[in-house]
């Protein structure tokens, strides 16, 4: 029997810390994170960093403070490179905007040049493995005159993927690279995203795919956490206890704003294995990010007559935006038997199967495998200009990388042949 390793990671682009939790949740140590948002690095902070549950083995040198990548390593490069040898793991993806198939690919988008500088952190800490997440588009050709259908048919020629794996390979990487589809790992949601999985070349003593390791490791990951093998979980069975039908309407209280409304919260008597698995380590603690969005009775009725002529699942069809009087693409209504679809960072896309509402904070935080312990912060939306500069609540959960995929991987990892 093999016996698991830790290993000692730091994440950079770590957003709330999705990516982080699965790796704690693993078993593994987390030494620093790096995410440039105040907002997403307090909820980071809070739960992962000096957390009640899990703690970072924060360097005395770095404060504990957003930053950027940029920002280590013109500040701090001294101070890391004196960590190589004692980090095993750097995970992170940058940024995805810049790459994402819901918008046209830009190769001037300064996002992107930010793989740069994870590229340079790699250098100086030469970890025996990475990881890195981005969107399916990230490996998709730049395109400018065309589209996705082309960028498809091109599909990883002179795509950022390729571009970042070429580099990898002359810093001494073996990568294994391709999609997942997060739903495969208990995640109720269908989200397809573009892992890159590296090993130092010679670090074992032959080469193995770890990308084909995680998904074979599949069916054990789901069976110690109890969850369904032979068909995915259901958004109903992820957020039906967060229902608001019936429930008593009380204040708000973690929003500072007493305008606004939650459903009080009683865990279900008989609940099924994916919210055992959320409500761990809870409890009969309520978890917090429930607010409910103040729609008007006018954009209630809007809703309830888009449900009534939508099919659940999928995108409204142009005859369907039609009836309704709207050009937007994207309106979902949840199929309550299926994974929900890919969880963005705009809260008005996505309807609630039986509950003329948008989602709320936790609704979807359950969606993308976040545990009911982990506490989100700041402010819950924003609008404007401030939507690029800022992160809130429902920023950072569909920003992040659900935690039950990066568990998964740490899984694979901690048990993986080193020598």
């Amino acid at each position: 029997m093999t016996t698991p390793k830790k290993l000692r990671f730091c994440d950079v682009f770590a957003g709330c810390g999705g990516l982080s939790l699965g790796l704690l949740e693993a078993g593994h140590e987390g030494v620093f994170a790096i995410e440039k948002s105040s907002l997403a690095f307090e909820t980071l902070r809070f739960n992962l960093i000096e957390g009640t549950k899990y703690q970072f083995a924060w360097p005395k040198w770095l404060p504990k403070q957003a930053m950027t990548c940029e920002d280590l390593l013109s500040g701090f490069s001294e101070n890391v490179a004196a960590l190589r040898g004692q980090i095993d793991l750097i995970v992170g993806g940058p940024p995805c905007q810049g790459f994402s198939t819901a918008g046209k690919r830009d190769p001037t988008d300064p996002r992107n040049k930010m793989t740069e500088q994870y590229l340079a952190l790699v250098g100086l800490l030469q970890p025996q493995y990475l990881v890195i997440e981005n969107v399916a588009g990230f490996n998709m050709r730049f395109e400018t005159k065309g589209g996705v259908a082309e960028d498809i048919a091109n599909a990883g020629q002179a795509s950022y993927a390729k571009y970042i794996a070429e580099k990898l390979d002359a810093l001494g990487y073996d990568v294994d690279s391709g999609l997942v589809n997060c739903a495969d790992f208990g995640v109720p949601q269908t989200r397809h995203r573009y892992f890159m999985l590296c090993e130092r070349k010679g670090n074992s003593s032959q080469r193995s795919n770890l990308l084909k390791m995680v998904q074979e490791s599949r069916r054990d990951f789901l069976t110690a956490k109890e969850l369904p093998i032979t068909r995915h979980v259901t958004t109903r069975e992820a957020i039906s206890d967060l229902e608001t039908h019936g429930k008593i309407l009380v204040s708000n209280e973690d929003s500072g704003m007493s305008r606004f409304l939650e459903a009080e919260y009683t865990p279900h008597p008989n609940p099924n294995a994916f919210q055992k698995l959320m409500r761990l380590s809870c409890e009969n603690r309520a978890p917090n990010s429930r607010r409910l969005a103040r729609h008007k009775a006018e954009t209630r009725e809007y809703f309830k007559h888009i449900q009534e002529i939508c099919r659940p699942g999928y995108c409204l069809s142009q005859e369907e935006r039609e009836q309704v009087g709207t050009k937007k693409h994207a309106t979902t209504v949840l199929d309550q038997g299926r994974p929900a679809p890919t969880i963005t960072t705009l809260p008005d896309d996505i309807l609630h199967y039986s509950e003329p509402r948008i989602l709320t904070v936790r609704e979807n935080a359950r969606l993308q495998s976040f545990p009911d312990w982990f506490e989100f912060q700041g402010k819950y939306t924003t609008g404007g200009k401030q939507r690029k500069q800022e992160c809130p609540r429902y920023t950072q959960v569909g920003n992040a990388v659900p935690p039950l995929v990066g568990e998964a991987i740490g899984r694979m990892l901690a048990v993986h042949k080193l020598y």
